[in-house]
């Protein structure tokens, strides 16, 4: 088998493009059998496993798997079969192909063991993740999926530029440690920043997760962010730089959290806090901190995904998403309830949760290397975790007095899927080890001491008289039904004005100077039919001793030149 087709990447990209054409039984076999057989291929290849192809005078390395790599194309895996799962009962053909399209290409990409195939994954995940969103076929959604994959492409481009610059200067085609001080060093750095939503590069994230499916947000909320989580890991672990900018991605997005009414948006927001730890553990670089940020992002896609899917499902089943209009579900939708409340504890770091067991890896590794401002301000960050998400989402989605909606249930497969994603979260919090044993390095921590369960109670604790104080008090920002913008203002704002701008000035020059540009124009066209149109002389038909007679003068001038 050649080289690059022997990785389990390329069985779930092939099956993505095999789903549609499928019928619905076979079309749901494959979207959940594939990510299965892909996760028992993956766990039977040897650790420190790599292939090779020849590409020109490089040396490619289309797979490597070594603990990084093991870590997130596990937890990779495991989101596409849940993801496919919860979207079971959709009838559509396009969107469970893209999806094992999106997340095939991003599980090559933590493969990659080269520059060159890193990008070729790197530019997949992009049009495939955009698909997501164009094929929800609305207005708004098509809007935003030409938003995103520029921002996405722009990625790519960049990503591809600090490569080339990076292999023409090293000769060194491999993806491994890079570091700032090297030649294409800060593009690549810029190019994995902007997918990790690095501050002010951020908002494609907002803007474009609310605007897809119920099943789509979900599939995206797994793959984009965390793939470039791990590509700083692999690139640039230990550069100082990601601590500040990742102590900043943990603050600076909370108090839009707080005003958004879209539920979703809420969510968006949170997930750019969670990557700022981290991005904040990649930067502390020992094995304790890059354990964490590898801990981290793999319960980052559980309860998170479990927060979008219970959204999700609320959004399916009353057609609202704004917690304006949503409350008193809570008896009516009882198993979904649960699911998010155990994701919103997740993610508030309640200890026996997934998110417990991550960040205080994280924190540890903080407080160890002598961070004091920043442990001061992932530890608020995590405290904070409950003021947006872990008591707003659950309360205004289910428990605010509302008596107007009348739903029930999603359908069985959502049901099993956030039942199944609330117990890992639940599983992963009451038995670290099992999360600890796939990381990359050995990890000799204890997350479970005295101290540290009762110091995390009692922020949350503190977290909650907060909460209550200022709503009580009214300083707690109610939703409103409004757009709250953010780095977006750019294109949102600033962008068609200037556009607005360059449109009038336009029309007044051609209004101005339009008879002379038509007359050169016009001119320029006539000279190039007489050349290249089909009648012209270097595109009709010539025959064949022409042809023939021009073969050897050419031939010729060639021989003459050379010698």
């Amino acid at each position: 088998m050649p080289a690059w087709l022997n990785s389990p990447a390329i069985l779930l990209m092939a099956a993505g493009c095999l789903q549609p054409l499928l019928p619905y039984r076979a079309r749901m076999a494959v979207l959940l059998g594939t990510p299965i057989a892909c996760l028992v291929w993956l766990w039977n290849i040897p650790m420190g496993t790599q292939t090779h192809m020849a590409l020109l005078e490089y040396t490619l390395v289309p797979m490597r798997v070594d603990g990084l790599a093991f870590t997130f194309a596990t937890i990779f895996l495991v989101a596409a079969f849940l993801s496919g799962l919860y979207m079971v009962h959709t009838r559509s053909r396009l969107e469970p192909a893209a999806a094992l399209l999106y997340a095939g290409s991003a599980i090559g990409a933590v493969l990659a063991g080269d520059l060159i195939t890193l990008f070729l994954f790197w530019e997949v995940t992009a049009i495939s993740s955009a698909m997501l969103l164009v094929i929800r076929g609305l207005r708004d959604a098509m809007i935003v999926a030409r938003r995103y994959l520029l921002v996405q492409v722009g990625s790519g481009l960049l990503l591809m530029a600090g490569a080339a610059i990076h292999i023409e200067a090293t000769g060194d085609v491999g993806f491994n440690h890079i570091g700032l001080d090297v030649p294409g060093g800060w593009l690549i750095f810029l190019a994995f920043g902007v997918k990790a939503a690095f501050p002010l590069l951020h908002n494609w994230l907002q803007d474009a997760y609310p605007a897809a499916s119920a099943t789509g947000t979900v599939v995206l909320s797994a793959f984009t962010t965390k793939m470039a989580i791990y590509a700083l890991a692999r690139g640039f672990a230990g550069t100082d730089l990601l601590i500040p900018i990742g102590a900043t991605m943990t603050l600076f997005p909370i108090l839009y959290a707080m005003l958004e009414n879209d539920l979703r948006r809420v969510l968006s927001y949170s997930l750019n806090v969670q990557l700022g730890f981290m991005v904040v553990g990649v930067g502390i670089g020992t094995q304790l901190a890059i354990n964490g940020a590898a801990a981290h992002a793999v319960t980052h896609i559980l309860y998170k995904a479990l927060l979008f899917m219970s959204i999700g499902a609320v959004l399916r089943q009353t057609g609202h998403v704004r917690a304006t209009e949503l409350g008193g579900l809570a008896r009516q939708m009882p198993w979904t309830t649960a699911f998010c409340v155990i994701g919103a504890a997740s993610i508030s770091a309640f200890p026996f949760m997934a998110g417990f067991v991550s960040k205080s890896l994280i924190l540890s590794a903080v407080a160890h290397e002598h961070w004091p401002v920043t442990w001061v301000v992932l530890t608020a960050a995590s405290a904070g975790a409950l003021l947006y998400v872990g008591i707003k989402i659950p309360y205004f989605a289910f428990f605010a007095p509302n008596d107007q909606i009348k739903c029930e249930e999603p359908p069985r497969n959502m049901q099993i899927a956030m039942g199944i994603t609330a117990a890992g979260c639940l599983v992963l919090g009451f038995f670290p080890s099992l999360l600890y044993s796939i990381l990359p390095y050995p990890v000799d921590y204890q997350p479970y001491t005295f101290s540290h369960i009762v110091t995390q109670m009692q922020l949350l604790a503190f977290s909650a008289l907060v909460f209550w104080l200022a709503w009580r008090a009214g300083l707690y920002p109610r939703p409103l039904r409004a757009v709250h913008l953010d780095s977006d203002w750019i294109y949102r704002r600033v962008l068609p004005r200037f556009g607005h701008v360059v449109e009038r000035l336009y029309s007044a020059a051609v209004a101005k100077f339009g008879s002379g540009a038509g007359q050169l124009t016009g001119l320029g066209m006539a000279r190039l039919r007489l050349r290249y149109d089909s009648a012209g002389v270097l595109s009709r038909t010539w025959s064949t001793g022409w042809m023939v007679l021009w073969v050897a003068i050419l031939l010729a001038l060639y021989l003459v030149f050379y010698y």
